[in-house]
């Protein structure tokens, strides 16, 4: 029969995979960011939330807030440092105005994180009082990075276009919150559990859009294509017309 603790630590592998995985996924778009120069439309604020939420993680994990947690360490720790790294990258390629709100918000997200351990390590004394700290506040930020694509939903909403909605975040959002709910409940923790099970429903509402605007956005990706395609013919031709009559 197998035990509780190998189902816990499968589940946590399991998690720690797609976990990685979902900071992964959006490389292609960072790409996109980097090829073009531009961070166009797309929205800081995941990226924001989740170098957040997987800074407190890491702090929830540590053996002196909740003891036995390695594999929320280790999976938080690769998520801080990928979130900066694309981070870093949005910054580089914002303008001014919003260069300077992204490191405002990063700046302050790094000292809350600061201040708590200083806190927890100073005012409380038992693993359990911290635990119980350091989760709610953790749970709470958990909920706001998987919320914060409802801007992005928002928009393909009103576009009826998903093109800047990346599926493949869609999808190990889905996956990861998944598995972390999963692995939660052997044994309970509700601080593990109620997020990433909200995480999990978001993942399948974003899901859903994605299918039901994915022609459309084929659409309206071809009508653009064609319009730019027309925009330069008719400037080509107008360069043959001036060249044919000096």
């Amino acid at each position: 029969m197998v035990s509780e603790e190998a189902i816990r630590t499968s589940l946590g592998v399991a998690g720690n995979i797609t976990a990685v995985t979902l900071f992964l996924s959006t490389v292609p778009t960072f790409f996109r960011i980097w090829k073009k120069g531009s961070v166009e439309q797309y929205s800081p604020v995941p990226y924001l939330a989740s170098f957040f939420n997987c800074g407190l993680w890491v702090l929830y994990g540590m053996p002196f807030v909740h003891p036995h947690s390695l594999l929320v360490v280790t999976t938080n720790g690769a998520g801080v440092a990928i979130e900066l790294i694309y981070l870093v990258i949005f910054l580089m390629f914002s303008d001014t105005r919003k260069r300077f709100r992204v490191a405002l918000v990063m700046l302050v997200e790094i000292l809350v994180c600061g201040g708590l351990v200083l806190l927890v390590l100073t005012l409380v004394h038992t693993t359990h009082k911290r635990s119980a700290i350091v989760g709610s506040i953790s749970v709470a930020a958990n909920i706001l990075m998987y919320a914060s694509p409802l801007s992005v939903m928002k928009l393909v909403i009103t576009t009826k276009s998903v093109e800047y909605m990346p599926f493949l975040l869609s999808l190990f959002c889905f996956s990861n919150g998944l598995c972390w709910f999963l692995y939660a409940l052997f044994p309970f923790d509700p601080f593990i559990a109620v997020p990433n099970g909200i995480g999990a429903l978001l993942g399948i509402l974003q899901l859903l859009l994605y299918a039901t605007f994915y022609k459309s956005t084929k659409q309206i990706l071809e009508a653009r294509k064609e319009k730019s395609e027309m925009g330069l013919a008719v400037m080509e031709k107008g360069n043959v017309a001036q060249q044919s009559h000096p």
